[in-house]
């Protein structure tokens, strides 16, 4: 329903602007469906965080893990409801481990938040900005700029994870940490059937 009405809404805008070209309305259609897209689905997780109990761990979930998802990317799936299955468990399952684990004793808590930075390090080198074929990040200054960008962002949050001392918002960040950098995987690519913009741009211009 959604594809159909940004489909009527993009042709109607190339009608009224015949500059523009099937590649910049196929964008423009990209845009209005993530837009439009993304409200529902946003009060739908909403909704199932509330019916679940976990409405204000998820929403500081999504909160803290925000700035690193946003530079350093990740999968994205073609359907609006395995999208929201997707952010559903990402977000309410993250809740539901920080509320449900205790990591102790300190030292453990500490351990575990080395090896979660040093896999994002590398995750991060290999693969962010983790873009996709229909939004890909070409331009090497942006590509650049972002994964120093999720290095940081990254690195401050496992930072706020050891300082804070209220365990359960600690592990909102550990756990949130974890799962956004297991999302830009190469492995989590392959089982979304999900594809690397860049990648793919060096593939078909035969660029090495």
């Amino acid at each position: 329903m959604i594809e159909k009405l940004c489909k009527k809404i993009t042709k109607r805008i190339q009608n009224k602007m015949p500059e523009i070209d099937e590649e910049r309305a196929e964008i423009i259609n990209y845009g209005l469906q993530l837009v439009l897209g993304e409200i529902p689905k946003t009060f739908i997780i909403l909704l199932i965080a509330y019916l679940f109990g976990v409405l204000k761990l998820s929403i500081l979930a999504l909160i803290f893990i925000m700035p690193y998802k946003t530079f350093s990317g990740g999968v994205h799936l073609k359907t609006h409801i395995g999208c929201i299955i997707a952010t559903s468990l990402f977000y309410i399952g993250n809740a539901f481990l920080s509320k449900n684990i205790i990591i102790g004793p300190i030292f453990i808590k500490y351990i575990l938040t080395a090896v979660i930075w040093l896999f994002s390090i590398i995750m991060i080198k290999l693969y962010a900005p983790a873009d996709t074929e229909e939004v890909p990040i070409l331009r090497k200054k942006d590509r650049n700029l972002k994964r120093k960008l999720s290095y940081i962002t990254m690195t401050l949050t496992l930072i706020c994870a050891v300082i804070i001392k209220d365990n359960i918002i600690s592990n909102l960040l550990i756990f949130g940490t974890l799962l956004q950098t297991i999302s830009i995987s190469s492995f989590m690519y392959k089982i979304t059937k999900c594809k690397f913009g860049y990648r793919e741009y060096i593939k078909l211009n035969n660029i090495a």
